[in-house]
């Protein structure tokens, strides 16, 4: 939001008056614009980042530790059998359109999310609801068509915020939430400005409004910061500059920990990356530890597949694909590219994919295999990669929670189809028992890891710089969101 412009006279008037009322606007920025502003039908976790609690809610969501809160429903309850689960919702919950938002919403919502035209990205989250019914306007009832104990956990992802049918059609530009935030403007390639809704349900939050601003590139994200033109920089682009700032007492540096398994993905439906040698070949080039230091100047932890080390149910897998440049090139050899090949890597914006990916074609050149590297702007990716599968090789980092299960859907970006795979996540999915679904999930971890379906680099890392007398902003990231909820300026 632009700051005021204040005359001579009313800045006299405040010098002469009581002390300034203590500030109530924030500026914060982020490196990756959304492509659009419905998260319900996109994978771009820059949707979430400005909308995640903010404007939109779900039933459940995600805690600043990860945990699993209420969110618009205030309670749940699971039938004896597993397969019906009653939400009661909250009284007095308005859209920001001003109406009201009740069971029939939700069951919009989660119908439309499921049903078989449906673009929502994490559709597999739905799979096992068999029906959602609206026995009264403050009650909402889920049969499934199997067991899944981690239903709560999966109406708290972003991709399950309700939505209204009034409003749905006009959602990618002018969204419409539950939020303690409504939506002002969007000014695409600059910001996104958000206003404090009055008729929020719940505890109103300290700040008044907020803009997101959008700034790609990091010497610019540096000289914006420095010049205190943004209040925060959340995803900090440069980890080099981090030193510098907390050495400046106009700031505080937050390290926090995130979701995002950051991964050479390989595209498995497509030769010659449908040979599990190769892929081998490919996680034994990478040096891990280099690609760290390189390009995010030591900021990240080594993983060896794709689950966050910080999960209580994490294995250390790194000897299945340690760093050996003489294994790979004879791998490459044992599958018929003893002469090398030339592939596709195709890397969105983040630091980590531009910055990775330079270090990683390096690596790769070193055993034989050419990559033709093409920078790709969010929405170019999402169509020629995620959506088209049209590449060898690309860089990015799945900020999902607990997302292992994606390499059950071989409609997937990478295209892994392994039905021993997914008969293990559905084996997970009707688990309750922890220390059987415990195993269900070693299992998992090994099964990728020893398939080579990626070549897995980094957990990454999540630097904020902010004005020191900020407070309340998120630290690490459960999900991908920018929860302004609890966020306030010391006095």
């Amino acid at each position: 939001m632009r700051r005021p412009f204040l005359s001579l006279a009313a800045a006299a008037a405040l010098v002469a008056g009581p002390a300034a009322a203590q500030q109530s606007d924030l500026t914060i920025a982020l490196q990756l614009e959304p492509p659009h502003l419905d998260p319900t039908s996109a994978a771009a976790g820059a949707i979430d980042s400005v909308l995640y609690a903010n404007v939109f809610e779900g039933l459940t969501r995600f805690g600043a530790d990860g945990g699993i809160l209420p969110g618009l429903a205030e309670r749940w309850e699971v039938s004896d059998d597993g397969l019906t689960y009653t939400f009661d919702l909250r009284d007095g919950v308005t859209f920001h359109d001003g109406t009201a938002m009740n069971a029939e919403d939700v069951k919009f919502t989660l119908d439309r999310a499921r049903a078989e035209d449906s673009a929502n990205a994490q559709k597999a989250l739905f799979e096992d609801i068999a029906e959602v019914t609206a026995p009264d306007p403050q009650t909402v009832r889920i049969t499934l068509s199997q067991p899944n104990g981690a239903l709560p956990f999966n109406l708290a992802w972003g991709d399950a915020v309700i939505v209204a049918p009034e409003s749905i059609d006009a959602i990618k530009q002018a969204p419409v939430g539950t939020g303690p935030f409504r939506f002002e403007e969007w000014v695409q390639g600059d910001r996104i400005e958000l206003a404090r809704y009055a008729d929020y349900w719940g505890e109103a939050p300290a700040l008044e409004a907020a803009t997101f601003k959008f700034i790609s590139d990091p010497t610019a994200a540096f000289a914006a910061m420095m010049a205190q033109d943004i209040d925060a920089f959340a995803g900090y682009p440069a980890p080099e500059n981090l030193p510098q700032f907390e050495a400046d007492p106009r700031f505080q540096v937050l390290v926090g920990s995130t979701e995002g398994e950051t991964i050479l993905a390989m595209n498995n439906g497509q030769p010659p990356f449908d040979n599990a040698l190769v892929r081998a070949a490919v996680a034994h080039a990478i040096n891990r530890q280099d690609i760290i230091d390189g390009a995010m100047f030591g900021l990240g932890t080594p993983i060896g597949t794709h689950f966050a080390p910080h999960n209580p149910d994490y294995l250390d897998l790194m000897d299945f694909s340690p760093f050996d440049p003489e294994k790979a090139r004879a791998l490459l050899a044992e599958a018929g590219f003893a002469d090398g090949f030339t592939t596709t890597l195709k890397l969105p914006p983040p630091s980590y994919a531009r910055r990775g990916g330079e270090i990683v074609g390096a690596q790769l050149r070193a055993v034989g295999i050419e990559t033709e590297i093409t920078n790709l702007e969010w929405a170019q990716w999402l169509e020629e990669v995620f959506r088209g599968k049209d590449f060898g090789l690309t860089i990015v980092s799945h900020t999902e929670p607990a997302d292992i299960n994606i390499y059950a859907r071989p409609d997937y970006y990478f295209q892994y189809d392994n039905p021993d795979f997914q008969a293990l996540m559905k084996e997970l999915s009707a688990t309750s028992d922890m220390a059987a679904r415990t195993e269900l999930l070693h299992q998992a971890q090994r099964m990728i890891a020893e398939d080579h379906v990626n070549a897995y680099l980094f957990q990454l890392a999540f630097p904020t710089v902010a004005d020191a007398r900020l407070r309340g902003l998120w630290e690490n990231q459960p999900t991908q969101a920018t929860d302004l909820t609890g966020v306030s300026w010391a006095e």
